[in-house]
């Protein structure tokens, strides 16, 4: 083994392993989701909207459609909280089955998924100071 060769194996032996993040960075994550759709299953657009970018992407694929090739459903903050508004998801509380998952965080970026009975979403979350908001959503309609 070459002299490189070793000190490459005792530098990569001896560094420590690459840490995720903190707890409280994971609860921070994790409550900005479940602000998120309990809001909307509570028909509280006020808890709804504090968690959202105000320039959010909620997009949903449609596929080739006869006026757009690739086509996506798009929503803006203001109509998904007016959608809250008006009870689109509102659910009794014994009813709700959701789970948020952390999948990735780096620095002030995050991606999360949540699934419903109703939904699949995808975040994407940006730390802005010490608050978490969802910039980006791609999400998807379980089959009824």
């Amino acid at each position: 083994m070459s002299t490189l060769s070793l000190m490459l194996a005792v530098a990569t032996a001896t560094t420590p392993a690459a840490h995720g993040p903190d707890p409280a960075t994971l609860a921070a994550i994790e409550a900005t989701c479940f602000d998120y759709v309990d809001g909307q299953l509570e028909g509280n657009p006020e808890r709804v909207a504090r968690s959202l970018h105000p320039d959010l992407a909620k997009r949903a694929i449609l596929g080739d459609t006869p006026d757009e090739r690739l086509g996506l459903r798009r929503m803006s903050k203001e109509e998904l909280v007016g959608l809250t508004r008006a009870g689109a998801l509102k659910t009794p509380k014994a009813a709700w089955n959701r789970q948020c998952k952390v999948l990735d965080v780096v620095g002030n970026a995050a991606s999360v998924r949540l699934e419903t009975p109703w939904f699949v979403d995808y975040f994407h979350m940006g730390r802005f100071g010490e608050r978490w908001v969802i910039v980006n959503a791609l999400w998807y309609s379980k089959p009824k």
